[in-house]
């Protein structure tokens, strides 16, 4: 399927259709491994961060909070619409296995802007650590572990344009409007069920065993010539959904599971289960 194949039952806003995915592409394809550097920086600041707090008070950021997660619900949540009506378009046009293989979701109309949204958001994502580190709340490994692979994996594949992408960006969208809403709620003081942190934590786990049911798709489909990837990212995207499965399920038996009657400082930390 190609670019002219398309007939979305949506239209495109003006920076949608302006918007240069080619561009874009060859920027990614000589800059994403200055991700490494944000990685590096990101992982001494968080480090460093919690050193420098360790004498000192905690910080009350509740408004700053509340902006911050607001700003990236309203951003998933748009992403999630835009890329999910396209994917929709293909699944039912064209069946699972084009939506899992083409590659037009890259520079097809209305997600080709989305999806370099989607792999560019991953570095200021990492802006979500500061207000752990500053509030002094528990550092979970999961929490900063998922924000350098995501970042390193997002950029890494976006370069090759690799099958699978619309999947993971799209769940990923999904989930984090959820996620994102539910923070930003919880940081006006406005009182959430109990089940909407699980449901989240579930949908994680979802996400992350969907992605390597992607990979392994994508691994079974990439001879017949129409899957386009190669074995260094299904091996990546493996090893990482794999490791996510693992931490998220421990995570959710910990917190919802074993010990249910510490859902207050379970839901607190519930921003290390973010999902790629």
């Amino acid at each position: 399927m190609n670019e002219t194949e398309l007939r979305l039952p949506l239209s495109e806003y003006s920076f949608e259709r302006r918007f240069d995915e080619r561009g874009a592409i060859e920027w990614m394809q000589a800059n994403w491994s200055k991700s490494f550097v944000f990685s590096a920086l990101y992982a001494a600041l968080v480090f460093g961060g919690q050193h420098y707090m360790k004498p000192r008070p905690k910080m009350n950021l509740r408004r700053p909070l509340v902006l911050w997660s607001l700003s990236l619900a309203l951003f998933s949540i748009i992403g999630a619409v835009r890329t999910g009506s396209y994917m929709f378009h293909v699944l039912s046009s064209s069946g699972f296995r084009q939506s899992i293989c083409d590659q037009s979701f890259y520079n097809g109309p209305v997600s080709k802007f989305w999806a370099y949204a989607f792999v560019l958001s991953k570095a200021p994502e990492l802006g979500d650590t500061a207000f752990v580190v500053l509030r002094k709340q528990k550092l979970l490994f999961l929490h900063w572990y998922h924000h350098i692979t995501v970042l390193l994996y997002s950029w890494y594949s976006y370069k090759d344009m690799v099958a699978g992408g619309g999947w993971f960006m799209t769940m990923n969208f999904s989930v984090h409007a959820l996620m994102y809403s539910y923070y930003a709620a919880r940081a006006a003081g406005l009182r959430v069920p109990r089940p909407l942190a699980v449901l989240i934590t579930s949908a994680q786990i979802g996400q992350m065993f969907m992605g390597l049911t992607v990979s392994g798709l994508v691994y079974r489909w990439m001879p017949h010539g129409d899957c386009p990837s190669h074995m260094d990212n299904i091996t990546w995207a493996s090893l990482m959904y794999l490791s996510y499965l693992l931490l998220f399920s421990n995570f959710f038996y910990h917190t919802y599971l074993r010990r249910p009657r510490q859902d207050a400082s379970a839901n607190g930390n519930a921003k290390t289960c973010k999902a790629e």
